[in-house]
C-alpha cells in the first residue's frame, strides 16, 4: 500500500549555485528509481540557517511530494545520507483526513 509523503531536502551548494537544477533532477530520478511516484518538486530557494551547527552557514531547500510504500523511506535515508550534496533530510507522511482537516475553511459564528 502507497502512502503520500513529503520530503523536505537541504543540499549543500556551497560554491555550485549554478547546478542546483541538476542536482534536483538527479534527486528526482532516484525517487523514480526507487518506485515512488512524485506528485510535486518546489523549489524553495537558498535560505540562511537559524544558527550555524557546522560549515554551512545557508541551503537550498527542496520538497518533494510524492507516493511511496513505507519501507521506501528508510531506504531513501540510508542513500542520500550517503550523498554529499544532501546536507539535511526530513521526511513526514501525509494522511489524507489531515489534509482534508487543514483545507476545510473554518466555520464563522454568526453575529447576534
Amino acid at each position: 500500500m502507497k502512502n503520500r509523503y513529503e520530503a523536505l531536502i537541504v543540499l549543500n551548494t556551497q560554491g555550485k549555485e549554478d547546478t542546483v537544477k541538476d542536482i534536483v533532477d538527479r534527486l528526482e530520478s532516484e525517487f523514480q528509481k526507487e518506485g515512488a511516484e512524485i506528485e510535486q518538486v518546489q523549489k524553495m530557494d537558498k535560505r540562511p540557517f537559524a544558527y550555524v551547527a557546522g560549515p554551512l552557514d545557508s541551503g537550498f531547500y527542496v520538497n518533494f511530494v510524492f507516493h511511496a510504500d513505507p519501507q521506501l523511506i528508510t531506504k531513501l535515508r540510508s542513500k542520500f545520507k550517503l550523498d554529499p550534496e544532501v546536507y539535511r533530510q526530513h521526511y513526514q507522511r501525509r494522511d489524507e483526513k489531515t489534509e482534508r482537516k487543514e483545507r476545510a475553511p473554518k466555520k464563522l459564528a454568526k453575529a447576534t
